[in-house]
Formats: C-alpha cells, sequence, structure tokens
C-alpha cells in the first residue's frame, strides 16, 4: 500500500514543501473565500426560509366555502371564499368560476379574505344569471404541495351545464411523473454524495481508487436533479404540461416561492460543494480539519433545503420537526451512501477493505440507525396524531409499509454487522508480530512444507520418489524442483506468502468476506425500497391533517351544511363509458338529509346519464338498504328527503347506467353522526 497517499496532511505538506508547508497546509485545509461565501449565501437563504415556516396542519386541505358546496342562493353572491386547513400560496388563477354556458366569469385576481393566509377569495361582476355555477380551485399548501378541487353552487334553481372542469384543475400526468421520480433521484444522490464523503473522511480516512468517481457522481447527479426540479416546479404547481417550464414568467414565480428560494439555496450550497472538493482533490484526497468542517456545514444545509420546503415546514413543533428531520435525512444519507461505497470497494477492490474499516463502519452505521429510529418515531407521531390513523389513512397505511420495510433493513444490517465481525476474527491470527528467530524458523518450516509438496506432486506425475531423494542433504531441491525458492529468511519469507492456504482452505478464509458482500447487497436493495417509500410519503396527506379535516367537517355539518363530499369512480368497461360521480350528504346526521350527485365524464365535463340510483345501508345494525330516491334536474341529481334513524358507518350503494344495457354499481363508506 503507498503509505504516502493515507498519511497526515500536514506530514505529506513537510515532505514537499519544506518551510512554507505549514502555511500551504493551513490554505488547503480550510474552505477558501469563495466556498465560505457561497455557504453563507445558502445559509442565508435556509434561515430566511425557516423565519418564513409556522403552524400548520401539514398538508392543506379545504375546510368550508362561501357559497358552500351544492347550495342553492336566491340572489348572486358577491364574492367567493375558501377556507383552508392551513396556510396556501396563491396562483394568478387558483379560482376560476364558469358558468352553466360553460363560459368563464371574470374573477379578477385571487385575494385573502380578511388578510387571512389560509384562505382564497375572488370577487364575481355583479348580474349574474340564474343556473348552477362550477368552481375550480388550485392552491399550494405551507408545505409545498398542491392541492386542487372543483365545487358547485346555484343561483335561483338548479340548471343544466356543459361546464368542462379546466384540464390543469388535477396534476399533468406526464409533469406530475417527472417531478416524482426527480425527487426521488435527488433523495438518492443527496445520499451517494453525503454518505460517500463520509465513508471517505471518516471510515477509510484516505483516498480510496474504487470510489474515485462515485463522489463527483453524486455531486453531479445532485445538481441535475435540482436544476430539473426548479424547471418543473412551476408546471408541477399548475397542474400544466412540461412546456411550461421553459416559461419565463412561471419561472420568475418559481423563484420567488418557498420551494424555488430552497432549491436555489440547494444550488447555492452545491457551488460551494464542488470548490470544496476540488480543494480535498488538489490536497491529494485527503480530508483535512478544515474541509471536515466545511463538508460538515454544507451536508447540514442540503439537509436544510429538504426540510425547509416540506412537511416539517408545516404544522406542529416546527422548529424540532425540522431539527428532527434534518438528522433524519444525515444519518439516511450516511448509512446509504456508505453502504454503497462498502458494497463497490468490496466488489472493486475487496484486498483493500481491512477488518478494521469494516468494523468502523459497522458502528457508525448502528449509530445512524440509531438516529433514524428516534427521529423516525416522532416524525410517525407527529403525522399520524392517533394510533387509528395507522389504519383509516392512506399516510398511516404508507408508514406501515415503510416500517416493514426497516424492519427488514435492520435484519440485514444484524447480519451484515455478523459477518463484519467473523471478517475482524481472520486477520488478528495472522497480524502477530514475529520476531527474528522466530521468523527464521517459520521461513525453515515453511520450505520443507514447499519442498514436501513438489515431491508429492512429482511423485503423483511421474512415479513416486524414493524418501530419501525427497529432499537432498542440505536443504537443497533436486533440479525439477528449481522454481522453488529457497535460501535464508528474505527468500524464505515471499515463499511462505505465495504458498498460502490451500484449495480446501481458501473458501473457508474468503468465507467472511464473501458472506459480507452478499448481506451488504441485501441491505443496500432494501434501504432503496425504503427511499422510495420515503419519497411516497413526504407526498402523502398526513393523518393528523386529515383527522382535522375530518373534524372541520364535523363542526361544519352542526351548522347544516354539507358534511361530506365523496367522489366515486365507476368504469362499466365500454369506451368512454367510464368517469366518477361526486355525492355531497348534508348535514350527514341523524334525521333529515339532502344529497347532491354529480356525474363527470371522461374528459371531466359534467355529463348525464339515463337513470342513477343511490342507496344507504348500516351494515352494523342491518338496517337498508334505503334509497335516496334522487331525480334529475338537468345534469344533477338531488333530494332532500332522505332520513338516516341511526349514527354509524354507513355504505353508499350507487348504480350508474350509461345505455339501456350498460350499468355499474359502486360501493363508498361514509360516517353519519
Amino acid at each position: 500500500m503507498d503509505r504516502r497517499r493515507y498519511s497526515d496532511p500536514v506530514e505529506d505538506g513537510v515532505g514537499r514543501s519544506g518551510r512554507g508547508t505549514a502555511r500551504s497546509v493551513d490554505r488547503r485545509g480550510r474552505p477558501g473565500r469563495g466556498v465560505r461565501r457561497l455557504v453563507l449565501l445558502g445559509t442565508a437563504l435556509i434561515l430566511f426560509l425557516l423565519a418564513g415556516a409556522g403552524n400548520a396542519s401539514a398538508h392543506a386541505a379545504l375546510k368550508g366555502s362561501d357559497p358552500a358546496d351544492g347550495s342553492v342562493l336566491d340572489a348572486a353572491p358577491k364574492d367567493i371564499t375558501l377556507r383552508f386547513t392551513e396556510s396556501v400560496s396563491l396562483l394568478q388563477d387558483s379560482i376560476r368560476v364558469v358558468d352553466p354556458e360553460n363560459r368563464a366569469v371574470d374573477t379578477g385576481k385571487p385575494g385573502r379574505a380578511g388578510g387571512r393566509s389560509d384562505t382564497a377569495s375572488v370577487t364575481l361582476p355583479t348580474g349574474l344569471d340564474d343556473g348552477t355555477y362550477t368552481i375550480a380551485w388550485r392552491v399550494v399548501s405551507a408545505d409545498s404541495h398542491p392541492i386542487s378541487g372543483a365545487l358547485l353552487f346555484s343561483v335561483g334553481e338548479p340548471s343544466a351545464t356543459t361546464a368542462v372542469l379546466p384540464a390543469d384543475l388535477t396534476e399533468d400526468p406526464l409533469t406530475s411523473s417527472l417531478y416524482d421520480i426527480t425527487r426521488y433521484f435527488a433523495y438518492g444522490a443527496l445520499a451517494l454524495l453525503i454518505g460517500v464523503a463520509f465513508f471517505l473522511a471518516v471510515v477509510l480516512g484516505g483516498p480510496s481508487a474504487a470510489l474515485r468517481r462515485l463522489l463527483p457522481a453524486g455531486w453531479l447527479a445532485l445538481l441535475l436533479a435540482s436544476a430539473v426540479l426548479l424547471l418543473l416546479r412551476g408546471p408541477y404547481e399548475r397542474g400544466t404540461g412540461v412546456g411550461a417550464a421553459l416559461d419565463l414568467s412561471v419561472l420568475r414565480e418559481t423563484l420567488v416561492s418557498r420551494p424555488g428560494l430552497a432549491l436555489l439555496a440547494r444550488l447555492a450550497l452545491l457551488a460551494a460543494g464542488a470548490l470544496l472538493l476540488v480543494r480535498v482533490r488538489r490536497q491529494g484526497n485527503v480530508w483535512g480539519r478544515g474541509a471536515l468542517a466545511g463538508g460538515a456545514l454544507l451536508s447540514v444545509g442540503l439537509a436544510g433545503t429538504w426540510a425547509a420546503a416540506e412537511h416539517a415546514s408545516a404544522g406542529i413543533q416546527v422548529p424540532v420537526a425540522m431539527t428532527s428531520s434534518v438528522l433524519h435525512l444525515l444519518a439516511m444519507a450516511v448509512w446509504l451512501g456508505g453502504l454503497t461505497a462498502l458494497l463497490t470497494v468490496l466488489y472493486r477492490a475487496p484486498e483493500t477493505l481491512s477488518a478494521a474499516v469494516v468494523n468502523r463502519f459497522s458502528r457508525l452505521a448502528f449509530a445512524s440507525v440509531t438516529v433514524l429510529v428516534v427521529t423516525g418515531v416522532y416524525q410517525s407521531w407527529r403525522g399520524l396524531g392517533s394510533w387509528s390513523a395507522f389504519t383509516s389513512t392512506a399516510y398511516g397505511e404508507v408508514l406501515v409499509a415503510k416500517l416493514v420495510a426497516v424492519l427488514l433493513l435492520l435484519v440485514a444490517a444484524a447480519f451484515s454487522r455478523r459477518w463484519t465481525g467473523r471478517l475482524g476474527e481472520a486477520p488478528a491470527e495472522v497480524s502477530e508480530p514475529v520476531n527474528a528467530g522466530d521468523r527464521a524458523e517459520v521461513t525453515e518450516r515453511a520450505a520443507v512444507a514447499v519442498a514436501t509438496r513438489v515431491s508429492e506432486r512429482v511423485g503423483a506425475v511421474g512415479g513416486a520418489v524414493p524418501d530419501g531423494d525427497a529432499v537432498p542433504d542440505g536443504g537443497e531441491v533436486p533440479d525439477g524442483g528449481a522454481d522453488v525458492p529457497t535460501g535464508g529468511a528474505d527468500a524464505g519469507t515471499p515463499s511462505l506468502d505465495r504458498a498460502g492456504p490451500s484449495a480446501e482452505e481458501a473458501p473457508a478464509e474468503d468465507a467472511p468476506r464473501r458472506r459480507l458482500r452478499q448481506s451488504v447487497l441485501a441491505e443496500f436493495t432494501v434501504a432503496v425500497v425504503v427511499l422510495v417509500i420515503t419519497t411516497v410519503l413526504t407526498g402523502t396527506l398526513p393523518g393528523r391533517a386529515a383527522a382535522e379535516i375530518a373534524k372541520e367537517s364535523a363542526n361544519e355539518a352542526a351548522g347544516g351544511v354539507t358534511a361530506s363530499s365523496t367522489t366515486i369512480p365507476f368504469d362499466v368497461g365500454t369506451p368512454n363509458g367510464h368517469g366518477k360521480v361526486q355525492i355531497d350528504l348534508g348535514p350527514g346526521r341523524v334525521g333529515k338529509n339532502s344529497v347532491q350527485a354529480v356525474v363527470f365524464g371522461p374528459d371531466g365535463g359534467i355529463a348525464t346519464v339515463p337513470e342513477l340510483r343511490l342507496t344507504f345501508t348500516l351494515k352494523a345494525q342491518k338496517i337498508g338498504p334505503i334509497d335516496a330516491k334522487i331525480t334529475d334536474r338537468g345534469g344533477y341529481w338531488v333530494t332532500d328527503e332522505l332520513q338516516l334513524p341511526l349514527p354509524g358507518k354507513w355504505t353508499m350503494r350507487l348504480t350508474v347506467r350509461t345505455t339501456e344495457i350498460d350499468q355499474v354499481t359502486v360501493e363508498k363508506s361514509v360516517r353519519v353522526s
């Protein structure tokens, strides 16, 4: 091994520079002015984002509107107000109103109601005609996730409508897919960059030829992912196509938004990281104290750009949540990125990986797992809010999947630690110091053993060799064995090294390393699965927020407004024979209730069907089915006479008939208080 490559940077400097070494090494060991300025810039942007983080429910949801969804008004309202469970950011066209003839109503730019950040409001023009109007809305929650929906209200009497919901009311599939894939790619790149750097600087303590390209690859991957996310952010928020990424007005709006500022901070920190990596490379790929401090600061800053723009930045206990999120990301990066580095070295250059290095990584990986468990428990509690949310919310179901994957990961990690211990036992037997007398004795025994094996091999091929001729007097080997080294200690020692274990012994000695390679590969594979599930989890409505929405719905139900709005998809299996039905039930309490059902076709527009039947069944009490007896009112199916006698979880059974012979029946549950 080249000892100079793994030596202390100060010692290297003395060897190269003489008197000027101390000054030179001090300048190289610390990040330069350019690095410090970029770090300060990125830190300032992150602090700005942290200052703007506040209490919210993490993942906004609509909790009410004025006019209420499905309401029938005697006179046209002056404005429309939407109320959300947390602060939201508004787009230029966050609220759009369409009349019964599918014509846009001029509403002007959206604003706030009473200056509250959890509201969105637009002013309606005077003189609206009677009929049914459609409200399409789209906003961005405080944790950077866009949400959208549609409401209906009628002036005078409900009417037939030809309204078609805007295409960007729902997410553009291509834009959404690209954005989600890039987010996952960015998580992986962060783990690769931080984990490999940590492995080189702390675990190995020096450079590795096997990892020479892995570190810059992680930096480049994170740079590209961040740039793509910055371009796609605007189209993703608006639900438009990828082409909008090149719209300068859209990009300008993105750059002043919270997610945009977080991505700008990330790019600034990556620029500082590039300068730091260049300095480390010039220093002989040895991480001095200054480089370690700069790398640690940059790692915390990069993790902070995620925490400042996602779930941790909104909800309860924001400072604690953001600290926990940063620690969670760093522990994930050190573990997953370190596994990648370890696996690479195990496959490319296993002979350079000592048992001490593997043991050191094993201890650090255990520390990372401890941090992951502690922060993960806190984040789970914060996101769920109750035990029932594990099974009653999508967030809980995804979290259960992540917990199962993490348990599998811990099992794989336990096997890795086991084989790490086995690997550490083997070198201990061959690394004991040997004095000069013992070395001569070992050399003599090795020479005799080698000569004996040579004579046996010759005997096996060409016939038996007399015992007296096996090893002539004086320790000389016959001419046929001239290639067998003889002589003193200097010649004998290489002979011992080359002789090595027999063919039968080699697999036994290699078994711990081979098993370790297999267990680390399994650990890495499961870790990637955990990373994918984590990415999905960050885009899911937390259980605590879902409970808050349910509570708001119950409070509004007590006031006599719509208690629930349920969307039921259907598909009769024929061309254009699919869509969804939105069913509004109010007040959702025992006694008299009203129901309004609207059918939306494949194109998102309101559709007409020959027949729609709706029944309610309380299976726990064996009550029902109760026919809602909804009637068609020109595109809307309504009733004001539904009687629900008991509270509980009722099953809505909906039958949609699209032609004389094509129909389908679907079910959905709704809770009545």
